[in-house]
């Protein structure tokens, strides 16, 4: 295993994340952020605790859970994680929340699970980690904290260390 980001690089890349939005978006009136489960959300969670003390109004935020969407695990059963969009979609502009790009088709069963809740003004794709040279889809972070090579089959996983802190760590 080998750390990509250590608990104090994390927060730190969090912040850009966080001030390129605000640079992007200084009202957020109009702003939603949702976070994909399971990764995407433990990043979004983070992301609002940063924009919420930066940002004076109230930060509308979802949970998306993508499983019944995905095109890879059809064979499977699986139990669904939680789902929590308490707010419209329709006309705003969604900034959509994952871990890790890699591929493209979490992102593109997000892009189709969000379609049901409405139309948005716009989705702009947020990301911690890009494994760029790997896209199945041409999908595009808007934000990005950072991009590494990897070969096909490694592993990265945003994780919790032995003492509660998080790490991004290659497998």
């Amino acid at each position: 295993m080998k750390i990509i980001l250590d608990s104090e690089q994390l927060q730190l890349t969090i912040q850009q994340l966080s001030q390129a939005i605000i640079k992007n978006y200084p009202d957020f009136n109009e702003i939603v952020i949702v976070g994909i489960q399971q990764g995407g959300v433990v990043l979004a969670d983070e992301l609002v605790k940063v924009l919420q003390q930066n940002i004076p109004s109230a930060i509308q935020y979802g949970q998306l859970d993508i499983t019944f969407y995905r095109d890879d695990i059809r064979k499977q059963i699986l139990a669904p994680d939680t789902m929590n969009i308490p707010f419209s979609i329709e006309n705003k502009i969604v900034i959509l929340v994952d871990d890790v790009l890699f591929t493209g088709r979490t992102i593109k069963a997000a892009l189709d699970v969000l379609s049901d809740y409405g139309r948005p003004a716009a989705i702009e794709l947020l990301v911690l980690i890009d494994r760029k040279e790997h896209r199945q889809f041409p999908i595009q972070a808007t934000y990005v904290g950072v991009t590494i090579p990897t070969n096909k089959t490694d592993k990265v996983k945003l994780r919790t260390g032995e003492k509660g802190d998080m790490q991004v760590i290659l497998l």
